[in-house]
């Protein structure tokens, strides 16, 4: 499976070329700061597995801390990936060209969810980040 995505003003696009996992909606403050939004969905995949297939030099990288940080395209500003330690390990759901092939399966960091957002479906809800399987 190849999943292919871009940013708003279509200078850039992307790649991943396996299937995506672990997707959910991220409410911490930086997400939705991030994106303007009550949250952010993200996918993971296989380190090795993402290439930028056109627009790259107007990719740019924004990690406020040593562990976290997202790419966005500096034309349109649409938040295109997200990383960690320095490596491109997810990428925004809301970008996908189709089928992602995967539907988030929780809500992440709710403890800091924005106050007027009512979370309206049965997806399990953690306070944090659980630990990964």
């Amino acid at each position: 499976m190849v999943v292919k995505g871009g940013c708003l003003c279509a200078k850039v696009h992307y790649e991943v070329t396996e299937p995506l996992f672990n997707a959910d909606h991220c409410h911490c403050s930086m997400c939705r700061r991030q994106h303007g939004a009550a949250f952010a969905t993200y996918a993971e995949f296989k380190s090795g597995n993402f290439k930028w297939t056109s627009g790259e030099k107007f990719v740019k990288v924004f990690e406020p801390l040593a562990d976290v940080g997202w790419c966005f395209c500096g034309e349109c500003g649409s938040t295109l990936a997200g990383t960690d330690k320095g490596k491109i390990r997810t990428i925004t759901l809301g970008t996908v060209e189709g089928d992602p092939g995967t539907r988030p399966e929780s809500h992440i960091f709710v403890g800091s969810k924005a106050e007027w957002h009512d979370i309206c479906d049965n997806l399990p809800q953690f306070e944090e980040r659980p630990p990964k399987t």
